[in-house]
This record gives structure tokens, C-alpha cells and sequence, in this order.
């Protein structure tokens, strides 16, 4: 069953035409290069192999969009049944030449995307993005444009917040989008790969990851609070000098010597607490 946008591809372009799409023509493969605004990058090789042996035998049953460009054609809709056209030896390939902005192209290669069986999540959720950035749509406005709910796209957006190595391992299908939601919840970024490691190795549900993040958040926790225990006083400064400097002050009482920390976020920042700092000796 094809992946589906819901309202389609009409909610995004609502004045195209049956009578646009008719007119059907026989464009060389040589003349065709690929789209720039493509967002997807991989092709199965093995994908590609079965469509290439598919077109040898019954040829390409849906055309591509193509726009006419200064050297030819770019590829608007359809890169994966040009490559396989290319696999399969073809000179010609069969497409609709349109008239096209590079934003209406960049739209239209986007959705095309989204309404692909085997898009990775990731991949859905770099489509989702580049949707909301190009049409400065917030989540409600894109999910009511695509048909689906402001949650699912909350979602998938939120997969791309995972360091590298967790979206590799979601592209490359060794976890779940699951797997990776639940990571999302991981407060100590140090147990990320052994975490990955053990959800293949052990072959691990969704359900127990998700009590394996508690338990370390847990611990985390707990060791944060035998790390850190200072007296009343220190505490009460410590507030004083959060409101004084405006950001976040931390003190840690040591056996032998304490320490007072404050954060900053750039130099512009240290900048400031320089200066209350030298207001403050000059008084």
C-alpha cells in the first residue's frame, strides 16, 4: 500500500491540471540531469536493479516531470525511474515537461519524497523540515497541508534533535523510530552508543528501552545529588548570585577548597558579568 499524503500534492500546487499532465513525450536520457533540490541522496541498489528489470520488460509506465532548463532537462519528479532507465539501457524515457519556478520544483521533489513506501524516517523528517523552513509553515499549518496531525509531525521533527550516530543507526534500520524517540529522553549523551550497541545486540523492545533511560536518568540523578550537597548558606549565595549576574551560578563545597561557577553563553555575555563584576570592586 503506497505511502499517501493525505490531501496530495493538489494542497500544495491546487491549480494544476489533469489537461498539464497529457501531453506525454519522449525525452533522451543524455538531455536529463538530475534535480538539485533533491533531497534524497541514496538509492537501493537492489531497488533500482528489480525496476530496472522491470522497465526492460514492460518499459516505464508513469512518466517523469521534467522543466526545461538551459542544458537539457532537470529532473522535477521521478529520479528513481530515470536512474533505472539508465540500468536498463534505455536511450528515451517517457515525461511531462512543465514550466516550473526552483521553488515550485523544490516543493514538489519534497513531497514527492514524503509519498515514497520505503522513506527512511529521517528522511521524512528532513522533507517535514525543509517544508516548514521553504513555506514558513509552522507544524499545525504543514500537518493540516499534508492531512495528518500535528503530533506525527512532532515527532518525526523531533528525531532530527538525535546526535549523528543515533540517525545513522535509525537510517540503516538497526533500531526503530521508537527506539529513537524513547533516546530522545537519555539526559547523559556518554551512554548514548553503549545504549545502541544493546538495543541490537539484545535485539531490544521499545517498551524495555524505555526503562533502561529511566534507570539511567535515575542514576544520574542520584549521583548528581551525592556529587553536590552544600550547606543552607552556600545555597541561599548561590540564588543571590543567579539574580545578580542573571544566569545560572553553581557552588560546590569541597573537602579542601570551593568553587563558584557561572555559566555563559558567549563572549558578549562574559562581557556583561566582567563589567558587574568591576562595577561591583568600584564601589
Amino acid at each position: 500500500m503506497a505511502r499517501g499524503l493525505g490531501k496530495g500534492i493538489n494542497a500544495f500546487f491546487p491549480d494544476a491540471s489533469d489537461e498539464q499532465e497529457t501531453m506525454v513525450e519522449e525525452i533522451k536520457l543524455k538531455e536529463i540531469r538530475a534535480n538539485p533540490y533533491q533531497p534524497r541522496h541514496t538509492f537501493s541498489e537492489e531497488s533500482l536493479q528489480e525496476l530496472a528489470d522491470s522497465i526492460q520488460q514492460h518499459g516505464v509506465i508513469q512518466p517523469i516531470t521534467l522543466r526545461k532548463s538551459i542544458k537539457g532537462y532537470e529532473i522535477v519528479v521521478g529520479e528513481r525511474r530515470f536512474r533505472a532507465s539508465k540500468l536498463a539501457k534505455k536511450e528515451t524515457i517517457p515525461a511531462v515537461v512543465k514550466e516550473m519556478s526552483d521553488s515550485d520544483m523544490m516543493e514538489l521533489a519534497l513531497i514527492e519524497n514524503l509519498q515514497r513506501e520505503d522513506l527512511s524516517p529521517i528522511e521524512e523528517a528532513k522533507s517535514y523540515q525543509k517544508l516548514m523552513e521553504h513555506l514558513q509553515l509552522t507544524q499545525g499549518a504543514l500537518a493540516e497541508r499534508l492531512g495528518k496531525s500535528r503530533p506525527h509531525i512532532a515527532n518525526y521533527i523531533r528525531l532530527l534533535q538525535l546526535p549523528q550516530i543515533v540517525q545513522d543507526y535509525l537510517a540503516e534500520e538497526k533500531i526503530s523510530a521508537g527506539h529513537a524517540r524513547a533516546l530522545l529522553g537519555l539526559k547523559q549523551e556518554k551512554h548514548m552508543s553503549p545504549l545502541l550497541q544493546k538495543i541490537v545486540r539484545e535485539q531490544m523492545s521499545v517498551r524495555r528501552l524505555e526503562e533502561a533511560v529511566k534507570e539511567l536518568n535515575e542514576n544520574v540523578s542520584r549521583e548528581t545529588k551525592q556529587k553536590r550537597r552544600i550547606s543552607s548558606f552556600a545555597r541561599a549565595r548561590e540564588s543571590q548570585l543567579k539574580s545578580f549576574f542573571g544566569t545560572n551560578v553553581t557552588i560546590r563545597e569541597g573537602k579542601h577548597k570551593n568553587k563558584i561557577e557561572i555559566d555563559y553563553k558567549n563572549e558578549e555575555e562574559l562581557e556583561r558579568i566582567v563589567h558587574l563584576l568591576n562595577q561591583e570592586s568600584d564601589s
